[in-house]
């Protein structure tokens, strides 16, 4: 493998990295020379382009190649990840005798089709209680959750795996205290979330979108608990209130079935869903291509 230098969207052949296309997206412009090359004369120059599946490549309506031998592959979707092989002919010929000899030249390019994760939060509250016994912190925990629900649904956003535990907690200088762990997760997937897609192909831009916006109201909701309670109450704080400070979150990325994050295969896009490679696949929502040795396609689903 070699790699490529990127100059304005154009990729010259160098020496070996791999090349992410976001899906549904253009490629950059692949050029059939290296540098050193195009610096030089180059007569009667022929192009021959191998794809994936060591399949001939012709223009049409989603490979576009020109005459100078570069090729840009339009809409990229799975199935077009892989090797892309270009084979440069060219003539020399000797000035004294114009004796002409033919000369190839061979490059590789490997392009993978990649998407965003999708972003999901893990959020975490705790509330004080009068006891850990009785129905109050069911109902509590039950008005929360649809206050959540209610604050973000316009996101097509919602609460999901919801639950609590009371303990009792000893705070310096206080006695025990009773408190409701609260722990719940938000993500961009509530009924009829596709709706919020406007049509768009390449939808987590979208759902990402809202996902950060639900969870800055979320956070906003909170802060404004805390400044309620340390400001109109004072002294005088009800039974069952939010604890200050208490609100932590963290982001969870999920790849979308035939996508998976690979460090060690991927570094240069680490951060990515990169299409499963043969060999691989990803069934699910999970983070990772799990291996399955019957499979020779980009962006396995299901294991035969």
């Amino acid at each position: 493998m070699r790699a490529w230098v990127l100059l304005s969207a154009v990729l010259w052949y160098l020496t070996g990295v791999k090349i992410y296309v976001k899906l549904h997206h253009n490629s950059p412009v692949l050029v059939c020379m290296d540098l050193k090359r195009a610096k030089k004369e180059t007569v009667d120059p022929t192009y021959l382009w191998i794809g994936p599946n060591d399949r001939v490549l012709t223009g049409n309506y989603r490979i576009n190649i020109i005459k100078t031998g570069k090729l840009m592959v339009k809409d990229f979707v799975e199935p077009l990840s892989g090797l892309y092989t270009c084979t440069l002919s060219y003539k020399t010929i000797k000035a004294q005798t114009q004796e002409e000899k033919i000369v190839k030249q061979s490059y590789d390019f490997m392009m993978f089709a990649y998407r965003e994760p999708d972003y999901s939060y893990q959020m975490s509250v705790r509330f004080t209680t009068k006891s850990c016994i009785g129905r109050y912190n069911e109902q509590l925990f039950r008005v929360l959750k649809k206050i959540l629900d209610n604050l973000i649904s316009d996101l097509s956003c919602h609460v999901i795996e919801p639950s609590f535990k009371c303990h009792f907690v000893k705070l310096p200088k206080h006695g025990l205290m009773h408190e409701l762990f609260i722990a719940f997760k938000v993500n961009p997937f509530a009924p009829g979330w596709k709706g919020a897609c406007n049509d768009s192909v390449d939808c987590e831009d979208i759902t990402n979108n809202n996902i950060l916006q639900a969870r800055d109201r979320i956070e906003e909701f909170f802060r404004s608990q805390a400044y309620i309670f340390n400001h109109d109450f004072n002294k005088t704080l009800p039974a069952m209130h939010f604890v200050d400070h208490s609100f932590r979150v963290v982001r969870m990325d999920s790849c979308r079935p035939g996508f998976g994050k690979n460090e060690g295969l991927h570094s240069d896009c680490a951060t990515c869903c990169v299409v499963c490679s043969p060999g691989t696949f990803s069934p699910d929502v999970d983070v990772t291509c799990q291996i399955c040795i019957s499979i020779h396609i980009y962006g396995a689903k299901s294991c035969p």
